[in-house]
């Protein structure tokens, strides 16, 4: 059993961020007893190494709830997994496009032979 601050500074966490997963309902605050500090079990622990492993993987906080709720049914598990990956696919080819883009303008400067002027600049005006 560990307090708020514990837990937080064991997962490398702040404070507040145990709070918001809490107003958010990914985790419940546990009751706070008589002697005041409420004390954190190793469910939480638990939870929130889940939460932050999922958001590592770029899960959102409405996926990781999904998530979390369907902890026994691997299809389901499954199809979101592979929603993630398209999303993942498609930002890399995105990227990919820009990088290209970007490093036509770059050459472009390079090949510039006129002091006062920026093919760069005078792409984006």
């Amino acid at each position: 059993m560990k307090t708020i601050g514990k837990l937080a500074k064991e997962l490398g966490i702040n404070v507040e961020t145990v709070r918001f997963y809490e107003r958010k309902g990914l985790i419940v605050q546990p009751q706070r007893p008589d002697s005041g500090y409420r004390m954190y079990d190793n469910t939480h622990i638990n939870q929130l190494k889940f939460i932050l492993k999922a958001k590592a993987l770029g899960f959102t906080l409405d996926e990781v709830a999904s998530l979390m709720s369907m902890s026994g049914n691997c299809a389901d598990v499954e199809s979101m997994g592979l929603q993630k990956l398209k999303l993942i696919r498609e930002k890399i080819a995105d990227l990919q496009r820009l990088e290209h883009v970007i490093q036509d303008m770059t050459n472009s400067c390079k090949a510039n032979q006129d002091p006062n002027s920026c093919p760069i600049i005078n792409s984006l005006n």
